[in-house]
C-alpha cells in the first residue's frame, strides 16, 4: 500500500493534538455511573418490535438509492443479532429486486458522480451504498457467489481507475462509500481500495471538515461564513455529522489492525466523539443544527441514532473510553427507547429527506423513514452487544 498522503496526514494533525490535549484535562461529565437499565432482552424486543413492524409495512422490495439502501445497513444488523432469517431473506428479496446493482447503467461513458436519481449516476455515492448490504450477504453465505459482489467490483475499480479524487463532496457520502472500499477490500486484499480510500477522504475533508469544531459541514455550500445559522452561528447538521461518525466506526471496524491508516481514522472519531459529546441536549437527543440548538430546535432521531451507534461501537471496541462516553449513550439511548420508539414499532421524530436543518420544519412523533430506522437498528444492535459483554 502506498505511504499516506501527506494532505491526509496534515488534515488529521489537529485532531491528533486535541485528542492529546484531552486525555489530560479534567472530566467534565460529573455523573460516570452507568444508568442503562435496559436487559438485553429488553433491546432485544425493541430490535425485533421495529424491524418486524418495518417489513410488515413494506413488504415489497425498494429501489437500491440511498435510503431504503441505508434501512438495510440495519436490517443486516439486526439479522446478526437475532439470527432471523426472514431479516436476511427481505434483504436479499431487495438486493435481487435489484439485481445486485446500484444505478443500472452498464454504459460506461455515461457514468456520473454528480448528484443525480438517474441510471447514469452509477459514480455517485447515493447509489453505491447499496453494495455494502450485497457484500455482506455475500460474507453471510459464506463468500458461495461471486455474482452478488460483481458489480459492485466493476464499478469501484472502475471509478478507482479514473483520475478525480472528488467523488466525496457531501458528508452523507462518507457512509455511503468508505465501509464498501474496506469491504471490498476485506475480500479482494486489493491495497488500491485502501490508497484511494485515503485519496477520496483527503478531498473530503479539505471541503468539509472544520478543525476548529471538529465537525464537518454537510457539504461546500454550508461552509462557515458563506452560510450561517439563523442566529450567526456554524451550522452543522446532525443527520449529516451522524452519518460521518457511523462511517468512521464501520471503517475502523473494518481496516486491518496494524494498517496506518486505522489509526488516523481512530483519531478523527475520538475528536468527533469529544465534539459530539459537548453538543448533545440534556433530554439525549441532537437537534438537527447541533451548534445553534434555537436555529430548529426539539428532538431529532437519525443524527441521533447514529451518533448513538457510533459511541456504542467505540465503547464496545475498546476506542472510547466507557466512563466518558456511557453517560452520552444513557441519554441518547432513553430518548431512542422512551420518545423516538412508539408503542407499535415505528419510530418517530425522523427529520424527512434533506440536506440541512430547517427552521420551521415539523419534525415530530409521525415523522418516520427508511433511513431512521436503518439507524434505529445500528443502535439498537450495538446496545444489544454492549449488554452481551457486561
Amino acid at each position: 500500500m502506498k505511504t499516506l498522503q501527506p494532505k491526509l496526514v496534515s488534515a488529521f494533525l489537529p485532531v491528533f493534538f486535541l485528542v492529546l490535549s484531552c486525555s489530560s484535562s479534567p472530566k467534565t461529565n460529573v455523573n460516570s455511573k452507568e444508568t442503562i437499565t435496559d436487559s438485553k432482552k429488553d433491546v432485544l424486543e425493541i430490535l425485533n418490535k421495529v424491524n418486524q413492524y418495518w417489513q410488515q409495512k413494506n413488504p415489497e422490495p425498494a429501489n437500491a438509492f440511498w435510503h431504503p439502501a441505508a434501512y438495510h445497513t440495519g436490517n443486516i444488523e439486526a439479522y446478526k443479532i437475532t439470527g432471523k432469517q426472514e431479516y436476511l431473506d427481505y434483504s436479499k428479496a431487495w438486493a435481487e429486486k435489484n439485481q445486485y446493482k446500484g444505478a443500472q447503467s452498464d454504459d460506461k461513458t455515461k457514468w456520473k458522480y454528480n448528484y443525480g436519481e438517474t441510471n447514469d449516476h452509477v459514480l455517485f455515492g447515493d447509489w453505491q451504498i447499496a453494495f455494502q448490504t450485497y457484500i455482506d450477504i455475500y460474507n453471510l453465505e459464506g463468500q458461495k457467489d461471486v455474482e452478488k459482489i460483481k458489480r459492485a467490483r466493476e464499478v469501484m475499480e472502475y471509478q478507482m481507475s479514473t483520475t478525480p479524487n472528488d467523488y466525496w463532496w457531501w458528508a452523507d457520502g462518507l457512509y455511503m462509500v468508505m465501509p464498501v472500499m474496506t469491504k471490498l477490500y476485506n475480500v479482494t486484499g486489493n491495497e488500491l481500495y485502501l490508497d484511494k480510500l485515503q485519496e477520496y477522504f483527503a478531498y473530503a475533508n479539505s471541503i468539509m471538515y472544520d478543525e476548529e469544531a471538529q465537525l464537518y459541514f454537510r457539504d461546500a455550500k454550508y461552509v462557515y461564513p458563506k452560510h450561517k445559522s439563523s442566529n450567526g452561528k456554524k451550522d452543522f447538521w446532525a443527520r449529516g455529522d451522524g452519518w460521518v461518525f457511523a462511517g468512521l466506526a464501520k471503517v475502523i471496524q473494518d481496516l486491518p489492525k496494524d494498517s496506518p491508516v486505522r489509526e488516523q481514522f481512530i483519531l478523527r472519531f475520538k475528536a468527533m466523539a469529544l465534539s459530539l459529546k459537548n453538543a448533545q441536549q440534556p433530554e439525549g437527543y441532537w437537534t438537527r443544527s447541533m451548534l445553534d440548538p434555537q436555529h430548529a430546535p426539539g428532538p431529532e432521531t437519525s443524527g441521533t441514532a447514529f451518533f448513538t451507534y457510533g459511541y456504542l461501537w467505540g465503547i464496545n471496541n475498546n476506542i472510547l473510553d466507557k466512563k466518558d462516553y456511557l453517560p452520552v449513550v444513557s441519554k441518547s439511548w432513553n430518548y431512542l427507547s422512551k420518545t423516538a420508539l412508539q408503542e407499535d414499532g415505528r419510530i418517530g421524530y425522523v427529520q424527512p429527506i434533506g440536506e440541512r436543518a430547517i427552521p420551521g420544519q415539523v419534525v415530530d412523533v409521525n415523522s418516520t423513514a427508511d433511513f431512521g430506522v436503518g439507524a434505529f437498528l445500528l443502535a439498537t444492535a450495538e446496545m444489544y452487544r454492549f449488554l452481551d459483554k457486561k
